[in-house]
């Protein structure tokens, strides 16, 4: 079964694997797909589920709200986002200005069929709209009951105590930061993680097989397998382009003997990698087949060994990326219009 671990300076306790449906539900995946790898993640003891809004345009809210209709909902922790349009194109159906998050929590709980949300999560950070603005809408939204804890995306070390210091002030608990992470994407290590022990806030952490390549699917020299992310136009093509270079794919081949050296397969390897770090809280795994999801659950509990480690740094060498600028370039500057 899946280990808990603590989300933050909080009492809550999450799945350290769990279920995210980013590019999955009501995308690229058929209902009854989703309905069987929701159902084997619930019977390997995965509870921690991850969504938003904007995934689908609503579509992925929807179908995870159907899917665990019924499961006893004090048994589960049910996250989503607010930032990007759910599907409005006005000028306030984007960013986290009060007005686009009063509006979208409650659309989120009825898509979700839930009365509240365990984590509320600020999917960007905003920069029209005062910082100050954002947290009060949050903390009135906890005290409605509507959402327990709060949490951030992809935002900068100095955003991330700022917004802490504002929510120490507000009396609520901003306790995650859901940033990318994996062997390949290393960004937050110099930074955001510094920071985030500071404040209290651990990492949810987002593709940490590097949106499939760390399974080793994807060789050098050769075209990304039929069907494969790499080919979906719709599903995550433009993302995964950055490691789809035969630099990054020879580098990740290297992993292939450390993994058997540990009886691992790749994927488990790179899902165990993120989770050897003590300030990622659980790592985020979508799927399209039930089977992905029981084995990226056996990455819980396993503990590699320094010198698995170190083997895996010499192995990618110098296509890891560092930079943690790169968070920067995530966060856009004016609101999408």
């Amino acid at each position: 079964m899946v280990n808990y671990r603590y989300l933050g300076n909080s009492g809550l306790k999450i799945t350290e694997i769990t279920y995210g449906n980013w590019l999955t539900h009501a995308s690229q995946v058929a209902n009854e797909q989703a309905a069987a790898c929701v159902k084997a993640a619930l019977e390997v003891g995965i509870t921690t589920f991850d969504t938003a809004d904007a995934y689908a345009a609503t579509g992925a809210e929807t179908v995870l709200g159907d899917l665990l209709k019924g499961e006893n909902r004090a048994e589960l922790e049910i996250f989503t986002k607010v930032y990007w349009s759910a599907g409005g194109h006005g000028p306030n159906t984007v960013g986290l200005s009060r007005k686009h998050i009063m509006h979208s929590i409650d659309g989120s709980l009825k898509r979700l069929q839930t009365d509240y949300v365990d984590l509320y999560q600020a999917h960007r950070y905003d920069h029209e709209t005062p910082l100050e603005e954002t947290m009060v809408a949050f903390a009135d939204i906890v005290r409605q009951g509507k959402a327990l804890y709060i949490g951030v995306s992809e935002w900068t070390a100095d955003q991330i105590r700022a917004g802490a210091a504002l929510a120490k002030e507000l009396n609520i608990q901003l306790i995650s930061s859901q940033p990318q992470y994996s062997m390949l994407w290393r960004v937050i290590e110099d930074e955001v993680v510094p920071a985030s022990r500071e404040v209290g806030v651990s990492q949810i952490v987002w593709s940490p097989i590097a949106q499939g390549v760390l399974t080793g699917k994807y060789k050098p020299g050769q075209a990304p397998p039929e069907g494969s992310r790499a080919t979906d136009e719709k599903g995550g093509a433009n993302m995964i382009k950055r490691f789809m270079n035969d630099d990054v794919l020879t580098r990740v081949q290297k992993l292939a003997p450390i993994a058997a050296e540990l009886d691992l397969p790749m994927a488990q390897l790179a899902v165990a990698w993120v989770l050897q770090n003590d300030n990622v809280a659980a790592a985020l795994v979508g799927a399209s087949r039930p089977e992905q999801v029981v084995e990226n659950a056996k990455a819980s509990g396993v503990v590699l060994p320094p010198d698995a480690l170190a083997a895996i740094d010499a192995a990618l060498g110098d296509v890891v990326e560092k930079d943690p600028h790169k968070t920067v370039e995530t966060n856009p500057t004016t609101r999408p219009r």
